[in-house]
């Protein structure tokens, strides 16, 4: 392969790249910004997990944006492969750029989806990895870890708190919301004003995608 190639779509991406998967000796390294940039390269997915189940294998580490836990699909996928021993962590912020780093000797960059289909650029070239290497390594030593993200660094939110959040997801009206919880429309108003709040939210909408990214349920 040249020191950098450049293809479009996953069809294209998945013909030139699919061998190097097989090819790790010791370390595969995943930036994504969600699940799905690429969600089709089964075989890594599978010889990942497999690597993790050797003794002495190689080491997995994936490092995600919070949107990539915005639902339970991502987050049971993030702890199952944590639970099989892949280092996850959850960076601050959305991340710039999603790669791939495979042993320090292949790096491959996933360009923003586009009609004819996302681009892709692979390199070989040592300058170039290890440029990448060192930008991930800078995000991954500021992320969390999976677990701190999840359990200890998302708000605490009270038994009444947590209804009031289903009651929000639900879409009901303040007035028939207020009923099922049992409590007046003022009372149910200020609750939901609390929740905000507390969610660093601007609107009830945006509490809705910030608890998903936080991975609080109802």
């Amino acid at each position: 392969m040249a020191d950098v190639v450049t293809v479009r779509g996953d069809l294209d991406f998945l013909a030139r790249t699919e061998h190097l998967f097989s090819s790790v000796r010791e370390e595969f390294i995943c930036a994504v910004r969600d699940l799905d940039t690429f969600s089709q390269l089964r075989r890594a997915r599978q010889a990942s997990e497999g690597w993790l189940r050797e003794p002495g294998g190689r080491q997995v580490r994936k490092l995600c944006s919070p949107a990539a836990l915005a639902d339970e699909r991502g987050r049971e996928h993030l702890r199952d492969i944590a639970a099989k021993g892949a280092r996850v962590r959850v960076a601050a912020t959305a991340l710039p750029h999603e790669t791939i780093i495979i042993d320090r000797r292949y790096a491959i960059l996933a360009g923003l989806d586009a009609p004819g289909g996302r681009e892709y650029t692979v390199t070989s070239g040592a300058t170039l990895v290890g440029a990448v290497y060192a930008l991930f390594d800078a995000a991954w030593e500021s992320a969390l870890d999976l677990g701190a993200f999840l359990d200890l660094e998302r708000p605490r939110l009270d038994p009444v708190s947590r209804r009031v959040l289903r009651a929000l997801g639900s879409g009901a009206t303040d007035t028939a919301a207020a009923k099922e919880l049992g409590m007046s429309v003022r009372t149910y108003r200020r609750r939901v004003a609390e929740l905000l709040d507390t969610l660093d939210a601007g609107s009830r909408f945006q509490a809705g995608v910030r608890a998903g990214e936080l991975g609080l349920r109802g």
